[in-house]
Order: C-alpha cells, then sequence, then structure tokens
C-alpha cells in the first residue's frame, strides 16, 4: 500500500508533546493499533502519529477512505472539526483550531465572490461546514471557550514566540498569563520561559501591576499650608461680602459698612506683605 505523507497536513494540527508520543507509543506497543488510520486517497489526513509509530516498530494498522473532500481545504476544515470533538484537546488549542477554522471560511467565501454565480453556487454545496465563524463571539462557540479566552489567544498566534506558545500548548502555563507575556519583546519572553513556571507567572504579575493606575494620594489642603494665608483669608472675605444680598434702608447702609471694612483690611494686609518683602530684602 502506498501512502502519502502530505508535510502541509502532517503539521497542520500542533504535534503531540515528547509525554504525549510516548504515551501513545506504550499504548501502540502494547494494544496494537486499533484505529485505522484515514486516506483521502493516497493520502494520509488523521494518524500521521500513529503511522511513524507502527512502521518504526512493524506494528499492523489498517487503513480506511474518506473521498468527500473536493480540495485541501476541506480536509483542513475536516482535520480540525475532528480534534476539536476530542476531550484531549487543550482549551489553547481549541481556540487555535477555530481560529484557523475562520481564516479558511473568510478566505474561500472572498474566493467565492470572485467567481461567476453558478461556480459560486456549486461551491456553496461543498461547504462542509455552513457555521459562521466570522465574528469572536461565534469563535468561542464552536471552541467552546469564552470570548476573551479566544482574544487572548489570538494575541498569543500574533505577538508570542514559539517558545511561549510551546509553553502554553504544553500546559506549562494558563492562557492568561501566556497572553500577558506575549506583550513582552522577543528576547525577554524567551527568558522568561527558560526560567521555568514561576518566573513565567512573576514577570505577567508584573505586567499587570504595571498596567494598573495607582489611585493617587488625596492632599488634604490643610496639611499642605497649616499657616495663616492672608491672600486665601481675604479671598474668601471678599467673596463671602460681596456674595450678600443687596438690601433695602438700614440694611443697604450696614452692607456699606461692611464693605469699606473690607476693603481696609484689604489695605492693611497688601501693607504688611510690602513690609515683610522689606524686611526679607533687608
Amino acid at each position: 500500500m502506498n501512502i502519502i505523507i502530505n508535510p502541509e497536513l502532517r503539521d497542520y494540527i500542533d504535534p503531540l508533546t515528547t509525554q504525549e508520543f510516548l504515551a501513545l507509543e506504550r499504548s501502540l506497543l502494547k494494544e496494537g493499533c486499533r484505529d485505522a488510520l484515514v486516506l483521502w486517497g493516497e493520502t494520509l489526513i488523521d494518524g500521521h502519529n500513529r503511522y511513524t509509530i507502527c512502521q518504526k516498530h512493524g506494528i499492523p494498522f489498517q487503513t480506511k477512505q474518506n473521498d468527500q473532500f473536493a480540495s485541501i481545504e476541506d480536509v483542513m476544515l475536516w482535520m480540525i472539526d475532528n480534534h476539536l470533538a476530542r476531550r484531549s484537546v487543550s482549551n489553547f488549542q481549541r481556540g487555535v483550531l477555530a481560529l484557523r477554522k475562520k481564516e479558511i471560511i473568510t478566505e474561500r467565501r472572498k474566493q467565492q465572490s470572485k467567481q461567476e454565480k453558478v461556480a459560486e453556487a456549486e461551491l456553496a454545496v461543498k461547504e462542509p461546514d455552513p457555521v459562521s465563524v466570522e465574528t469572536r463571539e461565534e469563535i468561542a462557540k464552536v471552541a467552546g471557550l469564552s470570548k476573551p479566552a479566544v482574544a487572548q489567544i489570538e494575541k498569543i498566534r500574533k505577538a508570542a514566540t514559539p517558545e511561549l506558545v510551546e509553553a502554553v500548548r504544553a500546559g506549562t502555563i494558563s492562557i492568561n498569563t501566556a497572553a500577558t507575556i506575549a506583550a513582552l519583546p522577543s528576547e525577554q519572553q524567551v527568558a522568561a520561559v527558560a526560567g521555568g513556571k514561576k518566573e513565567l507567572q512573576q514577570a505577567a504579575r508584573q505586567l499587570r501591576e504595571n498596567r494598573t493606575p495607582r489611585p493617587a494620594k488625596e492632599t488634604n489642603a490643610a496639611e499642605k499650608n497649616d499657616s495663616f494665608n492672608p491672600e486665601t483669608e481675604h479671598g474668601q472675605q471678599h467673596a463671602e461680602m460681596n456674595s450678600v444680598p443687596p438690601q433695602n434702608g438700614s440694611d443697604t447702609s450696614e452692607l456699606e459698612r461692611l464693605r469699606a471694612e473690607n476693603q481696609a483690611l484689604r489695605q492693611q494686609i497688601a501693607d504688611l506683605q510690602a513690609q515683610l518683602r522689606r524686611q526679607t530684602e533687608n
């Protein structure tokens, strides 16, 4: 039997970690290859790790055909849905797979819009999954995650180094921590990963603290200046005097007197301030 390995399809789904690969190898050596490998023609589309292990140890295996696909993009969509249905897939991997699904369907729709209506209708019939994954909410629904988690995974895909991606994929750190660390320059990301889980968590905590604005300390005006401030006191008195509503008769005379006293106080304060300045200069 001739089996073709397409590197693009082999690498499309994240590879197993070393521990996962060794666990699968032990299982196949003990129980044999119970699940058939899936082929699209002669191209292997599911079971790449099992095929590698079986070839290495001479373990017998079976194959089955899946000829429902019209293009390699159809195969990729099928691979995505196949992995999303597995319980062992981590939340990070689920988010990545849902985002890849969005990319394929979005590009497909762009191509359809450029073609004639007849060809567009034909492609629409072959669409393997009519579920929309255009918005973040729809992506989250497909992946079984929250919208914030999807946003964090998008950030990790765009800005994280391969070392940081591997750390979150292996479960060393959470998606939230990885998204925070992804804001750092590449060299600092690599250094944080090399420092281990505690170093990553500490770096993420420091970043969050730096981003959180600290409340300004309230300052008591009386603590700023405990001494008598003539200008302030006078200004307050002047405002209070000017705020007195106009009256009639004797009330008006009283208001005139108060204003005169206020003016006299202002002059006394000005004289005192001039005297203090002269003393300081001498």
